[in-house]
């Protein structure tokens, strides 16, 4: 049950990043700063077990990414996870600031990062957690052995299919 896929599928990956973009974005507006809380509460649910027990996740796998029709494109899994830790952490600080300490100008400040991240991940395919995951497999800090794809970059490249002869 604790176990996060890899590979994982990056449209699916990206479908989650907009939903909480939208999710952030609508918290700040409303002034509902207490729902940093259950955004974070997705976040933890997705490290631990990616799609299965977030309810974006599923949403996401499910309903919306087989309604678009895209080809499957797969993504190292430990990048990934990384990411939604990373979001984790900075949805928790939201809302122990706002839940804990009443600031809320402070979450809403917090839940930007989350919407600048999440956007970028759902519109553009730049994951910022990646990108520190990949700077921190090269200074060593993150073993080899966590993401050996990650170090392969032709583990990342098609190969053609063998066709008949």
């Amino acid at each position: 049950m604790l176990t996060f896929p890899n590979p994982v599928n990056e449209v699916s990956a990206r479908v989650v990043a907009g939903c909480v973009a939208v999710l952030s974005l609508a918290t700040i507006l409303s002034g509902q700063t207490w729902f940093a809380a259950v955004i974070a509460a997705g976040f933890i649910a997705r490290v631990l077990t990616g799609p299965t027990l977030s309810p974006l996740g599923q949403l996401a796998t499910r309903v919306i990414t087989p309604r678009l029709g895209l080809p499957e494109k797969l993504v190292a899994g430990p990048p990934k996870r990384f990411a939604q830790g990373m979001g984790a952490v900075i949805s928790s600080t939201a809302a122990v600031l706002t839940l804990g300490f009443g600031l809320d100008m402070e979450a809403d400040v917090v839940l930007s990062l989350i919407v600048v991240a999440a956007t970028l991940e759902s519109a553009f395919a730049v994951c910022i957690g990646c990108m520190v995951f990949s700077r921190l497999m090269r200074a060593g800090i993150i073993p080899p052995e966590v993401c050996e794809s990650c170090n392969d970059i032709w583990t990342r490249v098609p190969q053609p299919a063998a066709g008949p002869r």
